[in-house]
């Protein structure tokens, strides 16, 4: 069996990104979340910031919680969807939301809505 809970690295232009995907399942399926988050590589003087895309079910929107495979954002509409375990996909969802980092700079731990940054990477 695989550990889905690992860390994994990503590098994008010569700077080492870690990202992982955490997956939090309530009794209650409006209360399950698929949280891809990315923070970069500890080193001497540099702060430890933190980047999560936070996937929450919705109306035409959907979670893997046990029918579809782990990992996986759907919107409905268009059956347009995500593996979030897959590297290529952590990576185009990173360029899509590099920007919100730029933008809030003193926010640490910055957690936002991964459904636009969604509709960003299956449109381009």
């Amino acid at each position: 069996m695989r550990n889905d809970r690992r860390v994994r690295r990503l590098v994008v232009d010569g700077a080492v990104w870690n990202w992982t995907v955490r997956q939090r399942v309530r009794p209650d399926y409006a209360d399950c979340r698929l949280t891809l988050s990315f923070f970069p590589e500890a080193s001497e003087g540099s702060g430890r910031r933190r980047l999560s895309l936070v996937f929450a079910p919705g109306p035409d929107r959907i979670v893997s919680n046990s029918y579809f495979e782990a990992g996986t954002v759907v919107r409905l509409p268009d059956r347009s969807w995500l593996n979030l375990y897959e590297p290529g996909t952590a990576r185009r969802l990173f360029d899509a939301a590099a920007t919100a980092l730029g933008i809030r700079e003193l926010e640490r731990d910055l957690e936002v809505d991964g459904w636009p940054y969604f509709a960003v990477v299956v449109s381009g």
